[in-house]
């Protein structure tokens, strides 16, 4: 998979050497491409922003710079058709479904807007270039979209075949199956006063699998209702 990332902050994701994500790039399973939108403005400032038509509060970034981004990794894919991804609160929620969604995907393009946003143009026109979505977190708001940009690769990137070591562990996550993960534990058998279910070292697999369902089951009606009404 091709991954290419587009900010003003290209700094924000270094922390994409280290851990899985950084092994999977070392051997190749994720191909991870960086650039900083301001390599693309022509002005001497390397301005990527300006004031926003009708008034109002805050910059928006323009479309130029932007264009020739899209168009410059667009043309790095070759024959790969991209999935711009751009994180707004005005999106789609992302959710584990999507990020399966866009494991399977050849191409990835994270396009991180700061400010008031970027120039409503820019999706229609990346729109010529590839598929779209803009995508959100959550209902809130952040100051860019570095941290959801980054999030989303390490949710995507991780279910990429071969990321992970054991890929059983990805099976049993929350989310995977509609409901939040059971409780886990290690040794000791006890601590400091605190228990592990007597269930758990039984031995008996299919009393495990049983409680660990009912776990699951609790712990999203409690949590997370919402789910179970999904």
């Amino acid at each position: 998979m091709r991954i290419d990332v587009v900010t003003i902050f290209p700094a924000f994701f270094d922390v994409l050497e280290v851990s899985l994500l950084g092994k999977a790039r070392a051997t190749g399973l994720l191909d991870v491409h960086v650039h900083d939108l301001r390599d693309f403005a022509h002005d001497r400032h390397r301005s990527v922003d300006d004031t926003p038509y009708g008034g109002g509060a805050g910059m928006v970034m323009k479309p130029e710079p932007w264009g020739e981004a899209l168009d410059a990794v667009a043309a790095a894919a070759g024959a790969a058709r991209p999935t711009f991804v751009f994180p707004s609160p005005a999106g789609e929620r992302f959710v584990q479904r999507t990020a399966r969604e866009f494991a399977d995907l050849p191409h990835l393009v994270f396009g991180c807007g700061r400010y008031e946003g970027i120039d409503e143009r820019v999706f229609s026109y990346a729109a010529t270039l590839g598929d779209v979505r803009l995508v959100s977190l959550g209902d809130y708001v952040l100051n860019g979209g570095e941290v959801a940009a980054m999030a989303m690769i390490e949710a995507v990137g991780r279910l990429v075949p071969g990321v992970v070591g054991n890929p059983e562990s990805l099976v049993e996550e929350s989310h995977e199956d509609g409901l939040l993960e059971y409780p886990s534990y290690t040794k000791p058998a006890t601590w400091r006063g605190y228990d592990v279910p007597e269930v758990l070292l039984s031995g008996h697999h299919g009393r495990v699998a049983e409680w660990r369902h009912e776990q699951q089951v609790a712990r999203t009606r409690e949590r997370r209702p919402d789910l179970l009404a999904e």
